[in-house]
């Protein structure tokens, strides 16, 4: 029986790359090139998107080849066109709770407490939901705050879901509330039942945001001296009534 010779380094297949290889290869392009001699770059050199250059002070560099630069371009184009839907569907969202009576705003940093570990029962962090909302009255024990977190890509969401310290930390602040979108066929990145039973679901179906599984109700008395303040300070989403005041002016 004649023994098989191992591949030559031409024959072997090339290495998978994921999202560190891509992240890895954007460092280098954007830094000196300094190696850091480690799996990742093994895999980028043999799959000729990395190559060493020696310099005549005997340095040894990376630089990012052609072909390395054409997948910089195209993970660039993946990466703009799904940010493009995640922001389209949160302006969405935060319009339907304008239309829904609400005051929403995006891109809050709100502080909100999650369980420890050790002797501490509980720690600070900083939550920054999608989209945030509070009733539109004037009677503090009645604001219902509410937390959306949009998700377009099914990777982010199970990576999302995988971040209980996350969660936690909306549910403190509010009822939290899941939005779903589609994927490039048409369908659900998920299933409800894939998102914790202490979240609402919503999904996107033919265009529309379809409620899939109420968020449960849960007992709270207003918010937080600091939320209170964070929203003071951030600028709503425009209501429906964006333009009422000019109005006022025809009554006379």
């Amino acid at each position: 029986m004649t023994a098989q010779r191992p591949p030559s380094s031409a024959e072997a297949a090339p290495p998978p790359l994921g999202k560190a290889h891509a992240r890895r290869l954007r460092e280098i392009w954007r830094s000196a090139g300094w190696p850091c001699h480690d799996l990742l770059e093994v895999d980028l050199l043999a799959a000729g998107l990395l190559e060493r250059v020696h310099a005549p002070s005997g340095h040894e560099t990376l630089r990012v080849t052609d072909a390395g630069v054409q997948l910089l371009a195209a993970t660039a184009v993946g990466n703009r066109a799904s940010f493009s839907a995640h922001e389209a569907l949160v302006e969405r969202v935060a319009r339907e709770m304008g239309r829904a009576g609400r005051v929403a705003w995006r891109g809050l940093s709100l502080r909100a407490q999650v369980p420890a570990e050790g002797a501490a029962a509980t720690r600070w962090c900083i939550a920054k939901p999608d989209v945030f909302s509070i009733r539109n009255t004037t009677v503090a024990t009645y604001v219902d705050p509410v937390v959306h977190e949009v998700k377009v890509r099914r990777a982010d969401l199970l990576g999302d879901l995988r971040n209980g310290a996350k969660r936690a930390a909306y549910l403190d602040i509010g009822e939290c509330w899941y939005v779903l979108g589609c994927d490039a066929r048409g369908r659900c990145i998920a299933a409800p039942d894939e998102v914790p039973p202490e979240c609402g679901v919503l999904v996107v179906e033919h265009g529309r945001l379809v409620l899939a599984r109420a968020a449960p109700r849960r007992g709270r008395n207003g918010l937080p001296f600091g939320v209170w303040m964070a929203l003071a300070k951030a600028a709503p989403v425009a209501g429906l009534d964006e333009g009422a005041q000019p109005l006022l002016g025809l009554a006379a």
